[in-house]
This record gives structure tokens, sequence and C-alpha cells, in this order.
């Protein structure tokens, strides 16, 4: 099995490992070909690093000539050389006395704006007054604690390969002057639509070093939806990792008046157009940029301004635009992070998988900002990763924490379940013994760290070795968030010994205001309050259950050019109100109940939290994907509900071939059904009345009988991003169903409608 950092003996001249490099070798860390990252990297001047690091970068350059013939490529072509920048500006550049606070230094009162130009007064809390710094002050203090280690690993042409924290500031200082010399202007965005790489990392840094704002883009996006962000964020350069992507930007540009450039990263253009550059052209363009001119930007900012905008993905209207302020991003860094239980590189090396869209919050901040924060190494997986390459990638890099939304975690269990059901008995046998003890150890001593002969025994012949299967053999942190989980699911990977460790935040949060940790964990629970957050619940009911409204640090400055949407949002005294309902227990870990605007009123006047039933039906029905309860004024309780099916190994769309596990729900029920057609169009007697029986045993289960499913129906597809019902992070977007199948959910009502 290959690690992404090989143990093996120290030669003379070779870097071992994640260890520091002796300092007559440091040249070979900053000097290691780059002709595999960017072909051609070149580098004309030496820009700061941290107080720490600039003596290693002096050293380095009077060992250059005696290495230089040494290294089989470098950032060096022949005959270049790389002048010195004097120490000095760099310490003053770099030097914590240089970070400002801004509620000192400037008269900004105002807790929100919709400029991204604009200031904010950041929301203090006595219990956690760390002095404010920017992102580049964040990268600073990261290069001179971490700045040989690994911060990045990613495949060309099926080998692994690595970028060291001093390579990854170097690179993102050209990038940055690569921008500035296309016309990037203060306070204009630069927005990325490409898939997870080193390139996206340097764009996203670069830009904020630039004094850019950072805005994803998603992949699925449509052109129309593309000119949309584009065109509200003022980008001035659009970053594409391929030939597609590209062609989604050529169709709109016209329509794009801040558009100055396009940058291509993995795949060049297939002919040459103006104003369209590979990523290695923008870093000769920086060229031409002085180290100067970008110190001078780097130095004007200030913790209170905006750098990146998180555009929700917008269940209703148009998506709107967060944004975030470099206090918003290092503060949420450094505390939410911690509070999960991330450790810093000095400890040990977090190893992260990056696959999951950037544009999405919790990607961005998992994978980029949390990185970057503590030194971790992350390994980027390949384009294909949702289609079937993560489980590769997880099996070669061994992550020592993992991030998933729900849906990956479901489609995972799903896969082991199909497995299972093609395994021998004997295997098959065992596998359920040994998750059946283990879940419940962990259900009736969650918290023990005693473990009874049986389980151990059971975690050490069976359930290791699935885990080491899944690729998470030194994995010690399971992380999931976005959207709520079901009780299925987090019993199964109970069962497995994977802990699902749930964080609860927003866009409008920068990420986790709650989070779990492996020593701070309550099943069910969305986690507990970050150190320098507050919570309260506001309209609290008999039970305890309000709207969850949040303040601290991490609270967003406002949505872009939305001063409507932003005064519904925060209220006078800066509380973030989340439309989420939940309750709080004695231990002060929080529940998430459902969303207001979820919340189904009968035509009775009962309130009816949907989650919970949909929960209870997939529990009860393994064939079930997904269960949507409908019934908003109306006389009683619908749903509709889809199949388990396979998925198009291309397209990720969903087929019309049953799941193994559905297969054999079917098997069991007395069907010979091996597709959603034969079953919908047939109306299967066998999966029908099986199906009716799981409903009504959860209506057994109901606290009154306005909770009754009383009718239901089966579509013939189940839901997806590009049928429209799933977002980017594939939640599931209830507006969109309801208008996409109203004459459907109609014809249940017929005859009954109020």
């Amino acid at each position: 099995m290959l690690s992404p950092v090989p143990a093996r003996p120290k030669k003379e001249g070779e870097l071992v490992g994640c260890g520091c490099p002796s300092r007559t070798m440091l040249e070979l860390l900053l000097l290691r070909s780059a002709s595999s990252i960017l072909r051609t990297v070149f580098l004309n001047r030496l820009p700061p690093g941290g107080p720490g690091c600039a003596r290693k970068l002096s050293l380095n350059l009077r060992n250059q000539q005696g290495t230089r013939r040494n290294v089989k490529s470098s950032f060096l072509t022949d005959g270049q050389t790389r002048s010195k920048e004097p120490l000095s500006r760099a310490l003053k550049l770099l030097s914590p006395e240089k970070v400002k606070d801004p509620q000192l230094d400037s008269p900004e009162e105002i807790l929100w704006t919709t400029r991204t130009d604009g200031r904010v007064r950041l929301r203090k809390d006595p219990s956690c007054s760390e002095v404010p710094y920017t992102v580049h002050q964040m990268f600073c203090k990261t290069l001179d604690k971490y700045g040989n280690l690994s911060a990045m690993v990613y495949k060309r042409q099926g080998m692994w390969e690595r970028i060291s924290y001093f390579q990854y500031y170097l690179l993102s200082r050209k990038v940055a002057k690569g921008f500035l010399k296309l016309g990037l202007e203060r306070a204009h965005s630069v927005a990325i639509l490409g898939f997870n790489s080193p390139e996206w990392f340097f764009s996203a840094v670069g830009t904020v070093f630039a004094g850019g704002i950072v805005t994803g883009l998603y992949t699925t996006s449509s052109p129309k939806a593309c000119q949309y962000i584009a065109y509200d964020s003022r980008a001035n350069i659009i970053v594409v990792d391929t030939q597609k992507q590209l062609e989604k930007i050529l169709k709109i540009w016209k329509n794009l008046p801040h558009l100055k450039a396009v940058v291509t990263y993995r795949e060049p253009p297939s002919k040459k157009m103006p104003n369209v550059y590979t990523m290695e052209e923008v870093m000769e363009l920086g060229n031409e940029v002085p180290e100067e001119a970008l110190d001078s930007i780097i130095e004007a900012q200030e913790p209170n301004q905006c750098c990146v905008l998180i555009y929700t993905s917008g269940t209703t209207g148009n998506p709107k635009g967060v944004m975030l302020s470099q206090d918003n991003i290092t503060w949420t860094a450094h505390h939410s992070s911690q509070a999960g239980g991330i450790r810093p590189s000095e400890v040990q090396q977090e190893v992260v998988v990056s696959y999951l869209a950037l544009s999405h919050i919790a990607a961005q901040f998992y994978d980029l900002w949390t990185g970057l924060q503590w030194g971790a190494q992350i390994c980027f997986a390949e384009p294909d990763a949702l289609k079937g390459s993560l489980l590769d990638t997880l099996r070669e890099v061994e992550p020592t924490a993992h991030f998933g939304v729900p849906r990956i975690w479901e489609k995972i269990m799903e896969r082991i379940q199909e497995v299972v059901a093609q395994s021998g008995f004997i295997r098959r046998k065992m596998l359920l013994w040994a998750m059946s003890v283990t879940l419940e150890q962990n259900l009736t001593c969650p918290n023990s760290d005693l473990k009874p002969f049986t389980t151990r025994l059971a975690d050490y012949l069976v359930l290791a070795k699935v885990r080491q299967a899944l690729g998470f053999a030194k994995c010690q942190k399971y992380f999931y968030g976005g959207a709520p989980m079901t009780t299925e699911s987090q019993h199964f990977f109970l069962g497995l010994n994977i802990r699902l460790l749930p964080a609860y935040g927003l866009s409008e949060t920068s990420g986790p205001h709650f989070i779990s940790s492996t020593y701070n964990y309550q099943l069910y629970s969305a986690g507990r309050l970050v150190p320098g957050c507050r919570v309260k619940l506001v309209n609290e009911d008999s039970e305890g259950i309000g709207e969850i409204c949040l303040w601290g640090r991490n609270i967003f400055m406002g949505y872009l050019n939305m001063e409507d949407k932003t005064r519904e949002a925060v209220d006078s005294d800066g509380w973030l109100h989340t439309g989420d309902m939940g309750r709080m227990d004695a231990n002060g870990f929080l529940y998430i109940t459902g969303r207001l605007k979820e919340l189904i009123i009968t035509a009775g006047g009962e309130n009816v939290p949907p989650v919970p039933i949909e929960d209870a039906v997939k529990m009860e029905l393994p064939i079930i994907s997904f269960a949507m309860l409908i019934g908003d004024q109306r006389k009683f309780l619908s749903m509709l509900l889809t199949l388990k099916c396979t998925l198009d190994p291309d397209t990720s769309d969903p087929t019309d071939n049953l799941t193994e596990q559905a297969v054999e729900f079917c098997q069991r029920v007395g069907s010979r059904a091996t597709t959603v057609s034969e079953i919908v169009d047939k109306k299967d007697e066998a999966v029908y009345q099986a199906i009716e029986e799981g409903i009504q045993r959860v209506n057994m289960k109901a606290a009154a009988r306005p909770y009754h499913i009383q009718k239901w129906t089966i579509l013939k597809r189940d839901f997806s991003i590009s049928g429209e019902e799933l977002g980017p992070t594939m939640k599931l977007k209830r507006h969109t169903v309801l208008e996409k199948y109203k004459d459907l959910i109609d014809s249940l009502y017929q005859g009954q409608n109020k």
C-alpha cells in the first residue's frame, strides 16, 4: 500500500518523510522539480518568508550554486538567478507585531455591509479575544513552523508528487503577480471553475494576496449560473480546468463587462485565443510585476475586509453571495478546527483527501483554510472521485481525518452492503456478528475507552480489515456536515467502529459553529459550541425547541448587493437568524429538529417536522433512497419515494437498475424485479405491499394521527443533481421537488383539497 510519505532509510542529500531536512539540503526542498507541477515556472526574485524561514531561504541562496547540478529539474532555468530580498523587508511584512486590530485602528462600527470593498466591526468575545490577522499573516506563521513539510500531494501520470509549504507560498505569490498583470482590481473577484487541485489552491491564495475576492463556481453549473455569479461578483479573471469549462465561459463572456482574462490549468485551450492563458503563462507574466508592488498590496490589507465569496446553492431565487472577511477565515480556521480535534503538524501532520467541491464552504474551510492553518498534507483525489475512484485514493494515501456530506457516507454504506450481499455465507455472518456486538457496545457505552473482550476481538478479526479496505486504517476523525445524517447511517458506521462526528454551520458562519470531536461527542447531536461563539434559541416552544440564532467572529460580513436579505438574516445586535429549529441539552449539545421553512403546517394547524418521519421510513424500508414528506396546508400527510439504484459511472446520474441491496429486498418479499421500471410501471404487488406494511409500522410509532402518512407514491427516477432535486452537496431541494412534481402531488389529494 502506497503511503503519501513513504518511510525509507535516509541517504545523503535525501529528505525523509515529513521531518525537517538538514540545512545543507534545504535547496533540494525549494528547488525540487516544478516541471511536474507547472512546466514553465520561473522565479526571478526571492519573496519574503516567515521570520524563521527567512534565514532558511537566505541559506538556500548561498548554497544554490553548489547544488543545482544535482537537481534533476528546478524552478530555475540555466543562467537564471534569484535576487536577494532584504531580510528586513521580510521580517517587517511577517512580524507578529505588525498584526493590527481593526477595531482600534479604524472607525468601523457597522456589523455588516453589502459591498466587497466595505469593512465591518468584528464580534469579539472576551473568552476568545485573539488579535485579528490576515490570510497572508496566517500563511507566514505556517511557513515559520511547517515550511519544509509537504503541503500538497497530487497525481500526475499515475505518480504521486509533492509541493512543500515553501513552494506553495512561492507559487501563490507568482499567481498573485500574474493576476495583477492581467488586471485584477481591488475588491473584484477571481472565479474558479474546476476540480480540486494544487492550481485551485494557488489561485485562491494568490487572489487574496493580490487583494481580490476568491469566488468558487460549481463544476456542474450551467453557463447561465456561471454568468450570474461572475457578473454579481465583478469577476476580472475566471480560472477553468478543462476545455468543457472554458467553452461555458466563452459562451457568456460578452455578458461579463468586468471579465479581462480566462486562465486554464488542467487542459490547455484547443487553440490560441486572445486573453486566454495557461497557468504557466500567467506565472511568467507575473515576473513582470515587482515584488514590492505585491508587498504593498499585502501590507495594506486588514482582517475586517472581504476576501472570499461563497454562493449559496439557492433553493429559491438567485444564489446569495456570502461575504467572508479575512478574520472570518483565519479565526474560524484556528478555533473551529481546534475544537474538532484537528492537530497541528508539530504533534502529527494531518493527512486529508480533497474531493468535495471547493466552492462549498465545508470543503473550502476543511481542505484549504484549515489545512493551511495547521500545516496539514492535502492529497487531491482524481476528478472522477465521486464516480468510483475515491476509494482507490483513500487506500493509497490513508488519511488521518476525513470529511463527507451525509449522501457520500450513505453511498459508502450502500457499497459495503452490496459487497456483503455478494459475499459467502461465513464471511457475511462474521461481519454481521462483529457489527452487531460493536454497535451494541457503542450505543450503550458510547464514551467508554474500556471495551469488552468480545468487542475488541470483533474489531481485530473483522472490522479493522473493513476499515483498511476503505482506506481508513489510519483515520482517527470522521466528520460530516451540510445536511442531516439518518439514524440508519449513524448506526451502520458505529457498527464498523467508525464514529461519524457532526459539525453544524452555514456559509454565513464561515464553517462550523458547533462541532464534535472524538472526546466531545453525543450521538444524534450536531455538536457543541465552538469556544468564542454564542447561540440563543428564539420563540421556544414547550419542548425547548426554537429558532437557532448565532453570534461570533465567524459570522459573515453580509450578502453581496443584497441589503434586504442581509437585514432579514442579521438583526440589529448582530445575531444571525439561521432559519433552523433546534434544542439544547443540559451538556450544551445542539439537536437540529428541522427548518422553519421546511416545517409542515397541515390544514388542521399541526406542526410536523418532516425529517424524523422521513428517516423512520428509510430505516424500515432499505429499498428506499429518498423519502420526502408532503402536507403543508393539506388535510393529511403524503410521501414521495424513490428507490435505490445504481449510478451511471460517467455521469453519476441514476440508472434504472436497482442496487444489490434493493434487489435483495425484492427477493426477500417475493419479487423478481431488478429495475425501477419493473416495479413502478407494473406496480409490483409484492414490493408495493412490503412498502405499505413498512409505512404502517412507521405510523404505529407516530405520536398522533396527524403524523400518519396516508398516501404515498414511487417516482420513476431517483433524485439527482442533474435532475435539480439535489443541490451541489446533494442536499434535498424541497421547493424544487414540490414544483417539479406538482401535478403528481395534486393527484394524491384529488377530492381531498381544502
